[in-house]
């Protein structure tokens, strides 16, 4: 990754997640290190920083606190948040008070974090070119008029890409290019918040996945091209036959999950087959002639409190149970979390 010109300060009081942070940042940024709230405001008073990286959790003042002190003595940084799983609620509060430009899970992931960091290097160079043009404008004479039409509609070019450049990256963040639904991180993390919600408020939760019957077939004969228009075809149907307040994503190849809340043992396998038969039922036009398509489906659905990876374990052992036995049907299995004896 080209160094860019930004200046990042690392906040975190445990000083051996700050020294490796720094490690892995500083061959691309210019970094400075702080473990407490107080401190990081002392380098601010020092010398410009662009970009703040803070951790949630601080003696006496947190990473909210802090983000929202520089909102408001340093509106052009731009600031992110780390924090682990089990503080959504610190997320949503510093979107709230410190109006973050992102938030990061802890433990991060290397190729995220350098990500996040690159988007908003960009977007804070975006915005200081913003600015200087702006400035620029405002100096010139009114003698120049022609300079200064032109320069107005590099303002306004610079703005369009400013916010286009912002809407893909919340785009990328969360959906898949393809067909438009959830990406694997998104539907994980609902599933995430779903199962902790469920251990307070007990429902049944229902964990499906659906996969494409011999895609690789299909790819054969209809070309990629005709590949692509049958993932984008079962992704308008999934889409169209789940309720309003379930969540779809594509996870990878032909592999589809779905999230099903409040749906019991009974529901599931209605709306298994629901799914089942309306891709049959469907064809898709291709300049081969026309797609049919089936999909095979697992299902696991969780009666209280569990954990995600068993659970959409469950689902895949279901999937891949439908896909031995026949294909174009589904299996759906009762999820009991494992218990560890004593």
């Amino acid at each position: 990754m080209k160094p860019l010109p930004c200046t990042v300060l690392l906040v975190d009081d445990e000083p051996y997640l700050l020294l490796t942070l720094e490690t892995l940042l500083r061959p691309h940024y210019h970094v400075l290190t702080a473990t407490s709230a107080d401190e990081a405001e002392q380098l601010f008073s020092r010398c410009p920083i662009h970009i703040l990286l803070t951790d949630q959790r601080m003696p006496r003042r947190s990473g909210v606190q802090l983000l929202e002190w520089v909102r408001l003595h340093h509106p052009q940084t731009i600031r992110l948040l780390m924090t682990g799983f089990s503080e959504i609620d610190d997320a949503v509060d510093a979107i709230n008070r410190g109006q973050i430009y992102h938030y990061l899970h802890k433990p991060w992931r290397t190729e995220e974090l350098l990500q996040v960091l690159c988007n908003a290097a960009e977007t804070y160079i975006l915005r200081r070119n913003h600015d200087e043009l702006l400035e620029k404008l405002k100096s010139l004479n009114s003698t120049l008029e022609l300079l200064v039409d032109e320069r107005t509609r590099e303002l306004r070019h610079a703005n369009a890409l400013l916010e286009q450049r912002n809407l893909e990256l919340e785009r990328l963040a969360l959906t898949d290019g393809l067909t438009g639904l959830l990406n694997r991180r998104a539907i994980e993390d609902l599933i995430d918040f779903e199962l902790r919600r469920q251990a307070r408020f007990p429902s049944p939760l229902a964990i499906g996945y659906v996969d494409l019957d011999h895609f690789k077939q299909i790819n054969t004969h209809y070309t990629h091209d005709g590949g692509d228009e049958a993932l984008r075809h079962v992704a308008r149907i999934l889409t169209a036959t789940v309720r309003e307040v379930d969540s779809i994503a594509r996870i990878g190849g032909e592999e589809f999950l779905i999230l099903a809340r409040e749906t019991p043992l009974d529901g599931a396998a209605t709306l298994a087959e629901r799914i089942r038969e309306a891709v049959e039922n469907h064809s898709i036009p291709s300049h081969f002639g026309d797609i049919r398509l089936t999909v095979s489906l697992g299902f696991a659905v969780a009666d209280g409190p569990g954990e995600r990876r068993p659970l959409m374990q469950q689902a895949a052992e279901a999937l891949g149970e439908a896909k031995r036995t026949g294909r174009n049907r589904f299996v759906i299995r009762s999820f009991t979390p494992a218990t560890v004896e004593v």
